[in-house]
């Protein structure tokens, strides 16, 4: 876990990560796209970049996939310098980006055919993995169509189906969902969730924080070229909104029950018949104070954590540093 503000400098001799940068710094004349970020990233987890529009996710995003040559720094993915070996770096990673450019007079077989080769697999077995996604993406029934028969959604979809294709150990994910209904939404999210394993790991830079915090099992935000915050939801939730609120909820007036609540632990809202405190160890005081209402006599409806979403987090992250860090909405 890091300190607000603070990047962790992770030096490149420790075990090996699939996902490693040091410093990484991309320049374009005068303008730092991407300034001293540094990651790790095992196998088995995936990570959401999250930032403002021109933050530097997909510059970050093209140097990983040695689309771009860093400025400075250092990068490695499955163990390949992206200086020092492009090509293996390429074909280590699967790279969904915003603008994916399909071939539009292409039918899909065909399309999937022609990056398999790329990558250097049999037709035989192209034809087999291209069966399975277009299933697994619900395409199956639109295989006989152009591309730009297809709609938006669906070219999403095929685009994800390639970055699959050579089942690479790295995923690189711009936007996966964007354009997409509902329902295709809910289906690529299960499946970038089903990719966890210990030779694989994701990262999905996305503008839609929800999809961030389900998916994710640690959150990076970066703000002008820098990470700024890094760590688990539960992690920055705790550094940049405090200790969890819980709300309690009796079955009559209040009537004075916020003398139960033990010491050290902070009332922050009250209403006629509900009370939410601020506690640092809720595992603790919370079975001290319902068996307190229950000896007391006190009819208690529910206990539990008041929700604090990513959202609050990266408001409160993003405005800091821009110098307007919003009131906190958590203390009344």
């Amino acid at each position: 876990m890091l300190a607000p503000g603070r990047t962790a400098i992770i030096p490149l001799t420790q075990e090996m990560a699939l996902i490693e940068a040091q410093d990484l710094t991309k320049q374009f004349g005068n303008l730092k796209a991407v300034e001293g970020l540094s990651l790790r990233v095992s196998g088995g987890s995936i990570l959401a970049l999250l930032g403002p529009n021109g933050a530097g996710k997909t510059t970050t995003i093209r140097m990983l996939a040695s689309i771009l040559r860093p400025s400075s720094g250092e990068a490695r993915i499955a163990g390949y310098d992206v200086r020092q070996h492009p090509a293996d770096v390429r074909r280590s990673v699967g790279l969904l980006t915003e603008h994916h450019g399909l071939y539009t007079r292409m039918r899909p077989e065909d399309y999937l055919q022609f990056f398999g080769r790329i990558y250097g697999l049999t037709h035989d077995e192209t034809g087999r993995r291209i069966g399975r996604l277009l299933e697994q993406f619900g395409l199956a029934e639109a295989r006989d169509l152009r591309l730009g028969e297809y709609s938006k959604g669906m070219r999403q979809k095929l685009a994800l189906a390639r970055a699959l294709l050579h089942e690479p150990p790295v995923l690189l994910l711009d936007e996966p969902t964007s354009a997409m209904d509902p329902a295709s939404a809910h289906l690529v999210r299960a499946c970038i969730a089903g990719l966890r394993s210990p030779g694989r790991t994701v990262v999905v830079c996305t503008h839609n924080l929800v999809e961030a915090e389900n998916l994710a099992d640690e959150i990076a935000i970066i703000h002008r070229g820098r990470i700024i915050a890094q760590g688990t939801s539960a992690e920055l939730k705790r550094i940049y909104l405090g200790d969890p609120i819980m709300e309690l909820r009796v079955a009559s007036e209040l009537d004075g029950a916020a003398r139960f609540l033990p010491p050290g632990v902070t009332q922050v809202a009250a209403g006629e018949d509900w009370l939410r405190f601020r506690v640092a160890h809720p595992e603790e005081v919370n079975p001290r104070l319902l068996g307190a209402l229950s000896k007391a006599g006190v009819p208690v409806v529910t206990l539990a954590e008041v929700p604090r979403s990513l959202e609050d987090v990266y408001l409160q992250v993003v405005g800091n540093v821009e110098g307007k860090g919003p009131a906190s909405a958590w203390d009344g």
